[in-house]
Parts: structure tokens; C-alpha cells; sequence
């Protein structure tokens, strides 16, 4: 080994040695000033949850003033060594609250984090249990409510982590624009000409879509030689949403946290349950709603959000909250990046007010999804018929009830023709009841049985009758009494609305409340749901009465129909909401009241007049494809049988 060899060794020992030493020693310096700076975060907290717990005195009625909390919080300047002295300073600074308002809500905003922490909405009331709906709805308890940014700064070697919500914002300006519109601003300063500006903006225009949105635009001024390096930034957002409507079972069952993709036509759910529910996505999403039933908290990220940590946890039923959500997501960064522009959503789950929800940098925001009105046919129903008919009627109807009553008709007017032939077909088969007794004798045995299969069959081919029939009027109505089931719990328009004896459409009628609760049951007894069962009970009582005879093997249905199914119906719906049950009341009433004047003005004479006609005109005619590959199938089946016997 040569003399420069072995001076570059120890050069480069010498090096190592010096870099190892000097990075311990800066290591050791930057844990001691996060030690300090995390005591100086626990004190602050320790204060701020003293401050906010009430000492309560000897007399119950009284409340004494906060006790003082013991200042043990590290000095300002090992503060400023840690964060510089513009954090330090708003570390700090004692915050203020505020609200802002337009024509449909009022926003509350504190300096600390210069975050939103409450949302009032003018136009919707919360339940009352004696129906005195007199305080407004609040969309989230402003103790709960979390909204900062997260990110690293530079400070020497090392990185600083930094939450907004740990400082207050400089005192906020409130700006009215030329469009009525109002400005909130607020700042933060991070260090000499870097700073970090909040632009809030509540629009005051003439679309309800418009006014229940917030922009919120954040601006990075002179950031970039101040953070670290890092591609991306968080975005930490939570709070626990009120209950708000009378049952808090029904109110859960339709509250959850939702997100869309990007470019979807459909949003995403964590489900509607109890308990607790996370999910990890580390895709884009389009934007974050805390969805209550009838209300939500929209985060909208027109430039999408690069990935989310969504959950939420469910309250106890007498807390008076439903769920405390929480949403944290990263969204790119570059040393480039002077600006981003978000928005907020507070508002009704109203179909028509979603949908019209637009910001820019964005199509579709596809925002009425939040109104589950179903999947596949059952949407479409209530998209493109259900609603416009609903919205049609309330233009020249004030009364709810009456709006449903007609919607009832309606549908029942649609299917009339087709209800009008199922009762046809079941008279012919009541007709020819004794001749399809005489088959039963002339084929008494078991091997005969496709023969006396093929004779029914030609006696009902004679006839006019169609074995399907009876079917296709129940299989139309079920999309479009699914589609209702589906509409009404979620339609904010029956929230409130009165008829009746019920208070509110929205939510189940109690006419009494049991001091017990009943297994699958509850501890409340609906009206409206114990008529429909009832009704549901005569309908299908009726029913089989009209079938039985005809058809024997419905008497092995009679326990389903007559009992069980009138039963189970009650047991569910008697949480659901009065105006659900109400329009299933009328339904089976106009069904019965249909059946019978059908039955009174087509009598069987005439019945009779039409299986000659029909015989006539099929006594020389063709049997149709699927009949003679019915009879064929059973004359193999028959085939089949003779070869086992043989």
C-alpha cells in the first residue's frame, strides 16, 4: 500500500469519526427540543381540558369559575428554539370564535387551526319528543370538531412535524364581495415571510346548491424554502354529528361515511351499522362526506385527494349523538405548490339541491348519490319517475298525506290493465275448477301423472289462461314498491310533515310507548304500521280465499300467507318511517277495493262468454313454441318414468 493510500484512509476515518460524533450530538439537541416541545404540547392540552371542565360547586345549581392550572410549560424561548418565533407566538395566542351567515346557514369558525366548528342550517328543525320543533339543526357538537393541516418543516438537519390545529390563526377579516358573497381570512405565520392564508367563502346567490357550499381555498405564501422535503401534505378532519331525528335506530341505519372515486358515477360507503368501521384507500378520491340521514358534511377536493384513512364510531342511543367520523388524508405536494382550492358541502340530503352542486374543476360531483334511492331498476324508478311525480304534486299540494294518497292512485291507475287480466286469469282458473277435478279422477295414479299434467294444460290452453299470469302484476309492482321503500325513509321533503295522528312522516308514529321492549319488536307501538299489517292480512285472507279452491297446493301456504307474512311486516316496519307505511296502508286497501268492484262488474257470465270465445278460436290453432316444448319435455319425462317401472 502506497503513502497516498493510506493517507486517504485516515483522511476518510477521520471524516467518519468527526460525522458520526457531530450528528449524535445534533441528534441528542433535537430530542431534547422535542421532549420539550411534546411537554409543551401536554400542558397546553392539560390547560385546555381543565379550562373546559367546569368545577361544579356544593350547590348543584352553581357553577364555579375554572380552577387556575399551574403553568409548567417550557419557557418561550426553548419554544422558539424548537419551532421559530412566529409558531411560538400563535402557539401561544389566546384563539376567538366567530360566525359568519347567509341566507340558509350559519358558519361558526374559531382562530385555533382557523377551522369550522359548527354549522348551523336555518331552514330544518331537530325532533322534539312533544313536537315542538323549535331549535335548528346543528350538523356537528363543535367540541369534536378537528380540522388541521399536516406537515414538516425545515429546522437545521432535522424536520419539525406541524399541526395546525396546535395554532392560532392571526385575527380573521370578514369581506363581503360585490356578490354578496362573504370573504373569511385568516393567517398563520410560520417564519419570517412564509405564511400559511385560510380564504373561506360563503356564497350568498339565488341556488340553494349555492348557498350550502363553503369555498375554502388555502395559499402557500413563501412556504416552499420552509418545508422539508415531502411529496405529500394531511389533512386531518373529524367531528361527531348529532342526533337529530326521533328513533335513533332509523337514523343510524342510514348514517355512514361516503366517498366517491374519481370520475364515478357511483359513490362508495363504509355500510350503515353499528359499532365501528375503517377502511384504508391509496387511491384518489373525489371527495369525503359525513353523512347523517337527512343532512351532511361534504369535503370536496376538486384536484382529488391522494389517499384516505376513513372511519367512524358509533354513539350510545341515550348520548345524543349517531357517529363520530373521522377522515385523514394526504393530498401532493411540490415546492411549486402555491395554492389549493377545496370546498364544503353543509346542507340537506335534498336530490334536488345535490344535484346541482357544481365547483369548479369538476363535472359532476355526482353529490345526490348521498340520497340512497337504491341500485339498478329500483334508482331509476325513483330518479326519473318517482321524484319528478312527487316534486309535480308538492308545486300545487301542501298536504303530504294527500300527495301520497294520489301517488297511490296513480301507480294503481298504470297497472290497472294488467291487474284487470291477473283477475281474469284467476277467475277462468276458479271456473274450471270441476273439470280439472273430473282430470284428477280420470288420472288417479301416480304414473299418470303427466298425462294429467298434459290435459291441464290443454284445458287452460282452451281456455285463455296463462299460468304466468297471476305472476306478472306482482312482479311489476315489486321494483316499484321497492323503489318506494327505498324513497320515503330518505326523503327529507316528508322530514317534519304532519297527518294525521303522525308528527312526522319521515320517522315512525308512536300512539303508545310501552314501558318494556319487545324482542324484534321495540318498545313503541306504531299505528300506521299495525293498519298495514292489518290490511296486508285481509289482502292476502282474500287472496286465498279466491285461490284456494283453484289452486290446491296453496292450502300449504295458508300459515305463510295469512299469518306470517303480516307478522314480519309489523315487526319491521314498526321503526320505519309512518309515511312508508302509510302509502303500503293505502296500497292494499286500493288493491282489495280494486279487486272487488272488478269482481262485481265482470261477472261470470262474461268470464265464461270470453274461455267459449278463446276455445273457439284455439281449437284449430297452433299450440305456441314453449308449450309444445313443455309437452314434449313432459312426454320424456313420462318416457323416463315407463323405463325406471320397467
Amino acid at each position: 500500500m502506497d503513502k497516498k493510500s493510506i493517507i486517504g484512509i485516515v483522511v476518510v476515518g477521520v471524516l467518519f469519526v468527526g460525522f458520526v460524533y457531530f450528528n449524535g450530538k445534533e441528534q441528542k439537541r433535537y430530542q431534547t427540543e422535542m421532549a420539550e416541545w411534546q411537554a409543551y404540547q401536554d400542558s397546553l392540552a392539560a390547560a385546555q381540558a381543565a379550562a373546559a371542565a367546569p368545577v361544579v360547586a356544593a350547590d348543584s345549581t352553581q357553577i364555579a369559575a375554572p380552577r387556575p392550572v399551574a403553568d409548567d410549560s417550557p419557557s418561550s424561548a426553548r419554544l422558539e428554539s424548537v419551532v421559530g418565533a412566529s409558531l411560538a407566538a400563535a402557539a401561544e395566542a389566546q384563539p376567538e370564535e366567530f360566525a359568519v351567515e347567509n341566507e340558509v346557514m350559519i358558519v361558526r369558525f374559531s382562530t385555533r387551526g382557523g377551522r369550522i366548528i359548527g354549522v348551523t342550517l336555518k331552514d330544518y328543525t331537530k325532533y322534539a319528543p312533544r313536537g315542538e320543533r323549535h331549535e335548528p339543526v346543528e350538523l356537528f357538537d363543535p367540541a369534536t370538531a378537528r380540522f388541521g393541516l399536516t406537515f414538516y418543516l425545515r429546522h437545521g438537519l432535522n424536520n419539525i412535524p406541524v399541526n395546525t390545529m396546535d395554532y392560532t390563526f392571526a385575527a380573521p377579516s370578514v369581506e363581503e364581495l360585490p356578490d354578496g358573497s362573504q370573504a373569511v381570512t385568516m393567517r398563520l405565520d410560520v417564519a419570517d415571510g412564509a405564511a400559511l392564508v385560510y380564504r373561506y367563502t360563503l356564497r350568498n346567490g339565488e341556488s340553494l346548491a349555492e348557498n350550502y357550499l363553503v369555498d375554502f381555498d388555502v395559499q402557500l405564501v413563501g412556504m416552499a424554502p420552509q418545508m422539508a422535503n415531502q411529496t405529500t401534505f394531511g389533512i386531518d378532519w373529524s367531528n361527531t354529528s348529532y342526533q337529530n331525528e326521533r328513533g335513533f335506530k332509523n337514523e343510524n341505519m342510514y348514517t355512514t361515511l361516503s366517498y366517491r372515486f374519481p370520475d364515478e358515477q357511483s359513490i362508495e360507503e363504509l355500510g350503515m351499522s353499528d359499532g365501528t368501521k375503517s377502511k384504508e384507500i391509496t387511491t384518489s378520491v373525489n371527495w369525503v362526506a359525513f353523512k347523517q340521514q337527512f343532512f351532511s358534511s361534504v369535503f370536496i377536493a376538486p384536484q382529488n385527494v391522494a389517499s384516505a384513512n376513513l372511519s367512524f364510531e358509533t354513539a350510545q342511543p341515550d348520548s345524543g349523538f349517531i357517529k363520530h367520523y373521522a377522515a385523514r388524508m394526504t393530498v401532493p405536494y411540490t415546492p411549486q405548490t402555491e395554492a389549493y382550492d377545496f370546498a364544503f358541502y353543509f346542507g340537506p340530503n335534498k336530490y334536488s339541491i345535490l344535484r346541482k352542486v357544481v365547483v369548479d374543476g369538476v363535472d359532476d360531483l355526482c353529490l345526490e348519490r348521498l340520497v340512497p334511492l337504491g341500485w339498478g331498476i329500483f334508482g331509476w324508478i325513483n330518479r326519473w319517475v318517482v321524484i319528478p311525480v312527487f316534486d309535480f304534486l308538492r308545486n300545487y299540494i301542501a298536504n303530504f298525506g294527500i300527495i301520497i294518497l294520489i301517488l297511490v292512485v296513480l301507480v294503481k291507475l298504470v297497472l290497472s290493465p294488467i291487474t284487470y287480466k291477473s283477475y281474469v286469469s284467476m277467475a277462468k282458473m276458479r271456473l274450471i275448477k270441476p273439470q280439472m277435478d273430473e282430470l284428477a279422477k280420470k288420472y288417479p295414479k301416480q304414473e299418470d301423472a303427466m298425462k294429467r299434467q298434459q290435459a291441464t294444460l290443454e284445458l287452460q290452453r282452451k281456455a285463455g289462461i296463462n299460468p304466468l299470469s297471476g305472476c306478472i302484476p306482482m312482479l311489476l309492482q315489486l321494483p316499484i314498491l321497492f323503489a318506494l321503500f327505498r324513497f320515503f325513509p330518505s326523503s327529507i321533503e316528508l322530514r317534519g310533515q304532519s297527518f294525521w295522528w303522525s308528527d312526522d312522516l319521515s320517522s315512525y308514529d308512536s300512539v303508545l310507548n310501552l314501558p318494556f321492549s319487545i324482542p324484534f319488536y321495540g318498545d313503541h307501538v306504531s299505528l300506521f304500521a299495525l293498519l298495514m299489517a292489518l290490511s296486508t292480512f285481509g289482502f292476502s285472507y282474500y287472496s286465498y280465499q279466491q285461490s284456494a279452491s283453484s289452486q290446491p297446493q296453496m292450502a300449504g301456504m295458508k300459515f305463510m300467507m295469512l299469518y306470517f307474512m303480516p307478522l314480519m311486516l309489523l315487526c319491521i316496519f314498526n321503526d320505519y318511517s309512518s309515511g312508508l307505511c302509510y302509502y303500503y296502508l293505502l296500497f292494499n286497501l286500493f288493491t282489495i277495493a280494486q279487486t272487488l268492484i272488478t269482481r262485481r262488474f265482470v261477472s261470470d257470465d262474461k268470464i265464461q262468454a270470453i274461455m267459449a270465445a278463446a276455445a273457439a278460436k284455439k281449437s284449430n290453432g297452433k299450440k305456441s313454441k314453449f308449450q309444445q316444448r313443455y309437452e314434449e319435455l313432459l312426454r320424456q319425462q313420462e318416457a323416463q318414468q315407463r323405463a325406471r317401472r320397467k
